[in-house]
């Protein structure tokens, strides 16, 4: 069953440019105390950000921006060489106080709701399932949500998102394994403590430490090979 569906519009978003074809899926936390704040920011014309949609903790999605207009999410950001993210994204926020505010597990509703939403936008605009990112992934010296707890390999299930499989791997040389992280999409002017950090945040939580070890690099292979 599809969750609720309740119009919250914001104001801040404009259109896209001329011929940019919707690619990219970018999840979120809201990062705020409470749901009420975030969506008062999400659609506070001084705040100039937005999304598309949030997610509130018992399921509710809020309709912000239609899909065909580009939403202010993704911020200063890079993906596969492309600099202007929120032109060929979606954005959807998930309700969470995050790691500034005490960051906690999603909820089973909040991720049901999730799955529902997003199966319909992948299959709307043909997103290929490894253009579906965290905020970290596309910003990672900016942000680091949807964070660590993000359950990611559940929602590849769905065919939302990719899941590594495993293979061998030695480290390497720090600059082979930079070269292998842009050539995924990541941002090839980050420095690689950054992007290795939101690396792991999206494909190894359980050690988010930055340092581009050897089990990072198999991981790493293992979706390049997908």
């Amino acid at each position: 069953m599809s969750a609720r569906r309740i119009a919250c519009p914001s104001p801040n978003h404009d259109a896209r440019p001329d011929g940019a074809r919707i690619d990219i899926l970018v999840l979120h936390y809201t990062g705020m105390r409470t749901a009420e704040e975030a969506l008062a920011r999400l659609c506070d014309p001084a705040a100039k950000v937005s999304a598309h949609y949030t997610i509130d903790r018992g399921g509710a999605v809020y309709v912000h921006v239609p899909e065909e207009r580009r939403a202010w999410h993704a911020g200063v950001s890079c993906w596969g060489g492309e600099r202007d993210v929120n032109a060929r994204s979606i954005g959807i926020e998930l309700v969470n106080p995050g790691h500034e505010f005490g960051y906690v597990p999603f909820t089973d509703d909040q991720i049901a709701s999730l799955i529902d939403l997003a199966c319909g936008i992948v299959e709307r605009h043909a997103i290929p399932p490894r253009r579906v990112l965290g905020h970290s992934d596309v910003a990672p010296m900016r942000k680091s949500d949807p964070g660590e707890l993000f359950p990611w390999a559940r929602l590849a299930e769905f065919g939302i998102g990719v899941w590594p499989g495993f293979a061998a791997a030695s480290p390497g040389k720090p600059e082979d394994f930079a070269a292998r992280l842009a050539r995924y999409g990541y941002d090839p002017q980050a420095p690689l403590k950054d992007v290795a950090t939101a690396f792991q945040r999206h494909f190894r939580p359980s050690c988010v430490d930055g340092v581009a070890d050897a089990e990072c690099a198999a991981l790493l292979e293992s979706l390049l090979a997908l």
